[in-house]
């Protein structure tokens, strides 16, 4: 791989923003009946990658200072002198733009407005304000991170139909409260890069005994916001017993993170975190298709159960 395009990729975080981009194309198909149409699944899909992969580049330009005395952080391109912020900032820029006209243009300008306030509320909002402003600032942030399945939801139906703010807020509902006990596993494990850095984040400030009854009391909540899906009668019984399932282990981990066997644990539940989202959500996706009495893929599937 070119060394110059290495770079550049890393400043889209890839990893995170193919889950945020999965999500959204699990958005992109609950939004309808069998499969979205080709135009807007297509290119929303092109458009929300650019507008993640900008606002993870502007990530790195404001967070520089930060990344640069965090271990976890300190290899990135930006921290390093591998690249300039002038140079971050235009393709940064250049990316936020083209993913604007993408959607606005070739898909509709309700999804571009949503995709708009998602970028700004990740990279200003939390990433230059929140960040270092409260120890709630994943909580509080944590709206934008959770847009995506209301972006591709968009994306198909310009948000034009009865259930669909209804439905699409409910995915997103499930990111947001995902995101406290998701993210404060990581800081427990990295909180002497963020008291480092002088951000913070709630083990830093509160403890981490504090934190993981934080950690704890926010899976409950995502155990019970994880039903609701079923009770709106927006998923059935396939769905209803994965989230059972997925729950319950999310929260043995939590339980066990109480009193850890050791100190990589923390890690251990971070890692399991991101599994149970992937998931869910595609147990949402599977759901539609077996179960839901509207999807009729050409072969005349029958509500089960």
């Amino acid at each position: 791989m070119n060394l110059s395009f290495a770079r550049y990729l890393e400043l889209t975080k890839p990893r995170v923003v193919a889950l945020l981009v999965f999500c959204a194309v699990i958005g992109m198909f609950l939004a309808v009946p069998g499969l979205p149409p080709l135009r807007p699944f297509v290119f929303g899909v092109i458009g929300i990658w650019m507008a993640a992969a900008s606002a993870a580049a502007f990530n790195h330009l404001i967070d520089e200072r930060i990344d640069k005395l965090m271990a976890r952080t300190a290899h990135r391109p930006l921290a390093t002198g591998q690249l300039r912020p002038v140079q971050v900032f235009v393709f940064a820029f250049t990316l936020g733009v083209a993913s604007m006209l993408v959607l606005a243009l070739l898909v509709n300008v309700m999804t571009a407005a949503l995709t708009f306030a998602s970028l700004i509320g990740y990279a200003v909002v939390y990433t230059a304000f929140l960040k270092r402003a409260t120890p709630q600032n994943i909580v509080i942030g944590g709206i934008a991170g959770a847009s995506p399945p209301l972006l591709g939801w968009s994306a198909i139906t310009g948000m034009s139909g009865e259930r669909d703010w209804a439905y699409a807020l409910l995915l997103v509902l499930i990111i947001f409260v995902w995101t406290p006990p998701h993210f404060w596993a990581l800081a427990i494990f990295r909180r002497e890069d963020y008291s480092r850095a002088q951000v913070p984040m709630l083990p830093v400030t509160h403890g981490v005994h504090y934190t993981r009854w934080h950690i704890l009391f926010y899976t409950v909540l995502l155990v019970v916001v994880t039903l609701l899906p079923v009770l709106t009668g927006m998923s059935g019984i396939l769905y209803l017993g994965a989230s059972l399932v997925l729950g319950g282990f999310f929260l043995y981990y939590a339980v066990r993170l109480m009193n850890p066997p050791n100190e990589l644990y923390a890690m251990k539940v971070f890692r399991y975190s991101i599994t149970y989202l992937m998931a869910l959500f595609a147990f949402l996706l599977l759901d539609h298709w077996l179960v839901d009495p509207m999807v009729q893929l050409g072969m005349g599937l029958k509500r089960i159960g």
